[in-house]
């Protein structure tokens, strides 16, 4: 009996339809297999694109798997339990998936998904492992194997998670979702006015968009480690303090030995016994005689090594360290001193952007703006973020000094007054000064940029716990923030508290409250007001600058003759100022803002910042010559 129509036709026809119902199947699951991307598990190899750190990290890169989630179903429809490709699409971390992509939706944010498929590295059993993300924007969700193991909020800071339920034989599934939508109270805010203009400083790329790691933990693990470095003259000896904090990542406790070397000396520490999931202090001092000491004319830089041992003496992971010993102080007279010497800086600020790949840049394209740096005779940087590790080890070996920024960015002074915005500010803090201390680049923690002018209630209760916060995690570096220059605002009291004013001057470029800025003639008075109302803070020029994407007239804005007469004049009048530690022009590089971007720019080229003195195709604009002139005839130091 034919099964399918009840007829019978006899065996012969019956097995060969039985013959061609299965070739339809074969058919079917290859063509399925062909269009979705083959499942490759790799096994991470040890690797690491910054050098400083601890060992035992393996870099998850090669192919990776992605997808849009448009409409935010993807945890509805299990995306994280997924075992097969289908739907997926191959790409690599960094990513920014958005990079190209103008569009408004792309701007205030999008849902992606990311999938590595791989295999664990060979360990001991008693061997534990980490997931380290270097930089997620903004709301991540992490599973492993289908089980949550962890979410994070913020960007530009890396975070760790645990790998709790990694298979140590066979395939696993790490799954990251990621939602670049911002949130009332999110750092920094990315808002919408009454007027329909977006509020935002910089493009909002979805993305992993630095690395992922593997890290190896066994026993112990070094937390955070920080060589301190004191020195109360030029031609003192120094002081190098090194802080070990040790992790017991076991359940039960144990004695940890912590043994180390700095400039080929040896360190000495005293043992700890480190409770069960806890933490211990480790501390170790060193004198060294005639140091060598770091600046932009000579960057010396010194090797640190530490290693700690269980009490079996079994070594179960290395951290190492390049690093350097200077001294930053702010003179009586209100000067930043490096090394007890005036400092007299100039040089531009960067966004980690690139037209191809949006934030997740390169380590190539981190060493040209590095190196378009070095070709301008800078001696200092500035980004509104911590800058990626790699770009900070570059700066340690090429003498630029970094004014460092967390994110905190044009915000109301009433948002400060929400405890939950404080301290989410604050964690950012702390994570910047742990995972930077060790850059002898570093000179300035800086709080934040351009928020409320007259500091309320809230912003001056940020600004001290910010204050005390640095003085208690590092010592050894000044803290500031930087402010519109606006001369309708008058002196502000919370300013006299630390140690740094940047200065963001656009005078002669934008209008400012009731045009007050709009004439550049009235910059030098305001500076000399400036220098008069905070004689003991150090002042910094954190932005300067004028767009330009076209030749011109030299008096319309947005020429490149224009640009070119503005930073000149500017330049100029920051020389006849010896109170001024340094300038930073606005920007090294054009870079994606917003959608409808002019910034200023009468023809503009939205949502690109076009004031970089080098466009997206690396050309540099006619006023490069010009500032590559005065800076590399100004000395870093007067």
């Amino acid at each position: 009996m034919d099964r399918w129509s009840g007829a019978y036709d006899g065996p012969r026809h019956y097995f060969s339809r039985v013959v061609r119902w299965l070739c339809l199947k074969v058919v079917a699951l290859c063509l399925l297999l062909l269009s979705s991307p083959a499942v490759a598990a790799t096994t991470p190899k040890p690797k690491a694109l910054y050098r400083d750190g601890p060992t035992g990290r393996y870099l998850l890169d090669g192919n990776w798997y992605h997808r849009a989630d448009p409409a935010d179903q993807g945890t509805k429809l299990a995306w994280q339990r997924s075992t097969t490709a289908s739907g997926w699409l191959t790409t690599h971390v960094p990513v920014a998936v958005n990079a190209g992509d103008f569009s408004l939706q792309s701007y205030t944010g999008v849902v992606h998904w990311f999938r590595k498929d791989f295999k664990v590295p060979r360990a001991s059993r008693d061997a534990d492992w980490i997931f380290r993300f270097e930089s997620v924007n903004y709301r991540a969700r992490v599973w492993l194997n289908g089980k949550p193991i962890g979410v994070h909020v913020g960007s530009y800071l890396p975070f760790e998670l645990r790998a709790k339920s990694v298979r140590r034989r066979g395939v696993n599934r790490l799954v990251v979702r990621v939602d670049s939508r911002r949130q009332k109270f999110d750092i920094p805010p990315l808002s919408q006015r009454a007027s329909g203009a977006f509020e935002g400083g910089w493009w909002n790329y979805n993305g992993i968009l630095r690395e992922v790691y593997l890290r190896k933990v066994d026993q112990f693990d070094f937390a955070q480690v920080f060589f301190e470095p004191r020195l109360r003259c030029r031609t003192c000896a120094a002081t190098v303090i090194v802080h070990a904090k040790v992790a017991n990542v076991n359940s039960r406790g144990a004695t940890a030995r912590v043994i180390g070397t700095f400039g080929g000396r040896t360190l000495r520490f005293r043992r700890h016994r480190v409770a069960g999931r806890g933490t211990a202090r480790f501390r170790a001092r060193m004198r060294i005689r005639n140091p060598r000491l770091w600046s932009p004319e000579r960057p010396a830089l010194y090797r640190g090594s530490l290693l700690v041992q269980t009490s079996s003496g079994r070594t179960v992971q290395r951290y190492r360290v390049l690093t350097g010993i200077r001294s930053l102080k702010i003179s009586r007279l209100g000067r930043i001193q490096l090394n007890g010497r005036d400092v007299n800086l100039r040089g531009a600020s960067m966004h980690e952007d690139s037209l191809s790949r949006g934030a997740a840049l390169t380590p190539g394209q981190m060493r040209q703006n590095v190196g378009y740096l070095r070709e301008l005779g800078a001696t200092i940087t500035r980004s509104h973020y911590p800058l990626h590790p790699y770009t900070l080890e570059l700066a340690d070996r090429y003498g630029i000094l970094i004014w460092s920024e967390i994110p905190v960015f044009r915000m109301a002074s009433r948002l400060f007054a929400i405890a939950e915005v404080r301290h989410k500010a604050l964690r950012m803090l702390r994570e910047e000064v742990a995972r930077d201390s060790n850059h002898p680049s570093v000179a300035v923690w800086s709080i934040g940029n351009e928020n409320a002018s007259r500091p309320g209630t809230g912003l001056r209760k940020y600004i001290r716990k910010a204050e005390r916060t640095v003085q208690d995690l590092d010592p050894s570096r000044l803290i500031g923030l930087a402010t519109s220059g606006f001369p309708t605002v008058e002196k502000q009291r919370i300013y006299t508290e630390l140690d740094v004013l940047g200065v963001n001057d656009y005078f002669g470029w934008y209008h400012g409250p009731r045009g007050t800025i709009s004439d550049q003639a009235q910059l030098s008075g305001y500076l000399n007001r400036l220098h008069s109302d905070y004689p003991n803070q150090a002042l910094v020029i954190t932005e300067f600058g004028a767009e330009a994407n076209r030749p011109g007239p030299v008096t319309e804005k947005g020429t490149y003759e224009f640009q070119t007469e503005f930073l000149r004049y500017h330049l100029d009048v920051f020389a006849s100022k010896p109170f001024l530690s340094g300038a930073l022009i606005w920007n090294l590089r054009d870079f994606r803002v917003k959608p409808g971007w002019a910034g200023g720019n009468p023809l503009p080229n939205p949502p690109v910042n076009q004031k970089g003195l080098v466009d997206d195709l690396g050309r540099r604009k006619p006023a490069w010559n010009v500032v590559r002139q005065i800076y590399r005839s100004t000395g870093p130091f007067r």
